[in-house]
């Protein structure tokens, strides 16, 4: 079961890789800013996963006008996220848990995906920006998209 609504959102300091090299990505950077959209996926350049990530790509505007940044974290390297972003064109941030660490906190382990090993389940947080969870949900099966429009109504509440 993931965290909790109403948890306190464990902080991380995660590896992304952007043109300029590679840059921490900190969730506590947005605390007292912006609220923040946490998603994880199990893998790149996977089918779901690479839809889920471009639909929300296509749809930053939306998060933007929420006063919320969107975060993936998978447990690639940052340079194969990278790779994936650029073929596929993601434009929102991804973040490296290679070592399943932050996937651990948040309750999300996937274990044994399909015999490759343990991954990130595919899951959605919404963390305000007092860094407190406002919205929890591991999806059933790796297949199985969080359910976007109470994740964009729950930000509305927290404008």
């Amino acid at each position: 079961m993931p965290i909790p609504v109403g948890s306190k959102a464990p902080d991380f300091t995660l590896k992304s890789k952007q043109a300029s090299g590679l840059v921490d990505v900190k969730l506590s950077a947005n605390f007292g800013r912006k609220n923040t959209v946490l998603l994880f996926v199990p893998a790149a350049f996977t089918g779901v996963c690479t839809q889920e990530l471009c639909d929300i790509t296509n749809g930053l505007n939306a998060y933007a006008s929420l006063n919320a940044d969107v975060i993936a974290i998978s447990v690639d390297t940052p340079f194969a996220q990278e790779a994936w972003a650029q073929k596929e064109k993601i434009g929102l941030t991804l973040a490296s848990d290679l070592n399943k660490e932050v996937t651990k906190k948040y309750d999300v382990l996937f274990p044994m995906l399909l015999g490759i090993g343990d991954t990130s389940a595919r899951a959605a947080f919404v963390i305000d920006k007092h860094g407190v969870v406002q919205y929890s949900e591991q999806t059933p099966t790796p297949k199985d998209l969080p359910n976007f429009d109470r994740i964009k109504e729950t930000l509305a509440r927290l404008k």
